[in-house]
């Protein structure tokens, strides 16, 4: 049986993916990338936002046309927030609900009648993950989400907290890296609640990953500021441990953070970012910000942008509000018209990309090591562009004749210069 995998949203969301796809080989079954060929689709949905869910309606109505003959399953945020709506739709077979995303392939299996094994069924040699051509995983920790900011609507989606065991975690990346896969991202709806309910913590985790294995590459997804405890960045002295984190400020005004719920004061993110960069060489911070959040004023606003300019970040994901039903911060007063989101939108969009421009410029003519991926894009003269991301996770290529394959090596290359997308670089070949 050929599956198609198909996701929206977070990297939680992609971890997941490679799970179910690593499942479904076991039991004997095959990963395609081809939607038209699949006997099974399924689609790990996303809410976030309200444009987010509606994305997830066209993917799940798109695919059924696509391939109208294929038994169809839907899972995720926006199915469970939606599970009615979800399982009406054309050609929906099965919905499965975050709770029981666990055991999405064996309920695929039994309630589609597809769960006997195929005469000829085997082991698999390689991942889902690694045959598609990727070089890093996704490695979901835990799940859901103790706290409850008034816009987050993914906290209801999800549920209460639970992590995996660090042994299952270990193992996981143990057998991903035999296969092949150099780099791994930890992923959690609450990253920094792990182990909350299992007597563990984060920083013990990350420990024992470096400790228990042999990857030479490890990322930490999104953290929430206020879960880095006291001497948290001495991790990074641990040259495998990437120097890069995506911190969510979401609002540079105390006064829109106590409206959203946030536990963070922008004196204490300060101090934090202060700290990284003193003691980690040429780390990069990259932040979310909500633009337009319910009673935001001109002076708050004007307060958050100022705020944004003088901390710098490497990148921001820009969000304009959207009222989410089921969250607090829809019922908030003084909800504001979509021309001052706009407005504020463009401004931040304006700085963003300024202080991305800055930041790349301070990392020219250093060198770095650069884990190099599959994708190509030809130059001519017999050469092409290959690409990859330095430890800090900035987008880099160099251009290499078509002889020649480094994809999935770690070679070193020193910045050269900035394009639109990317920063140029030359390969150390000493």
């Amino acid at each position: 049986m050929l599956v198609y995998l198909k996701t929206l949203g977070c990297r939680l969301n992609e971890a997941e993916l490679e799970t179910w796809a690593q499942a479904f080989q076991k039991a004997g079954h095959q990963i395609t990338r081809e939607v038209n060929q699949a006997h099974v689709v399924i689609i790990n949905s996303c809410a976030v936002t309200a444009d987010a869910a509606r994305k997830s309606r066209q993917l799940i109505r798109r695919t059924h046309r696509d391939n109208p003959t294929a038994k169809l399953v839907v899972s995720g945020c926006y199915a469970t927030l939606n599970e009615d709506e979800a399982a009406q739709l054309m050609g929906v077979d099965l919905v499965v609900s975050n709770k029981n995303k666990d055991q999405l392939v064996e309920q695929t299996l039994s309630a589609l009648n597809l769960d006997s094994m195929p005469a000829m069924s085997t082991e698999p040699g390689e991942t889902s993950l690694f045959s598609r051509g990727r070089q890093r995983a996704f490695v979901k920790v835990q799940d859901g989400c103790r706290y409850r900011c008034t816009f987050c609507i993914v906290t209801v989606a999800r549920g209460e907290e639970v992590s995996r065991p660090v042994e299952t975690i270990i193992d996981e990346i143990n057998s991903l890296h035999q296969q092949g896969i150099n780099e791994f991202i930890l992923t959690g709806v609450h990253l920094g609640g792990y182990g909350n309910d299992i007597e563990s913590n984060l920083t013990d985790l990350i420990k024992e990953i470096l400790q228990k294995t042999d990857i030479p590459r490890l990322r930490l997804g999104s953290l929430e500021p206020w879960e880095l405890p006291e001497g948290f960045f001495s991790l990074f002295e641990n040259p495998r441990l990437m120097p890069h984190l995506h911190l969510p400020l979401q609002s540079g005004s105390d006064s829109v953070l106590r409206r959203m719920a946030r536990r963070c004061k922008t004196e204490e993110f300060s101090a934090m970012i202060q700290q990284a960069r003193q003691q980690v060489k040429n780390f990069n911070i990259t932040t979310d910000i909500i633009v337009g959040f319910p009673g935001e004023t001109e002076q708050e606003w004007q307060d958050s942008f100022n705020f944004i300019k003088e901390t710098g970040f490497g990148h921001i994901h820009i969000f304009t509000y959207s009222s989410r039903e089921g969250t607090k911060a829809a019922t908030l007063p003084d909800q504001l018209t979509n021309e001052i989101k706009k407005q504020r939108s463009k401004q931040l969009h304006v700085l963003a990309e300024s202080m991305k421009q800055q930041f790349a410029t301070e990392n020219l003519n250093h060198q770095f090591e650069i884990l190099w991926e599959g994708h190509k894009q030809e130059t001519g003269d017999n050469q092409h562009l290959v690409f990859g991301y330095t430890p800090n996770y900035l987008r880099v290529a160099c251009k290499v004749s078509n002889t020649e394959n480094i994809e999935n090596k770690i070679i070193s290359a020193e910045l050269e210069s900035i394009s639109d997308s990317h920063l140029n670089c030359v390969l150390n070949r000493s």
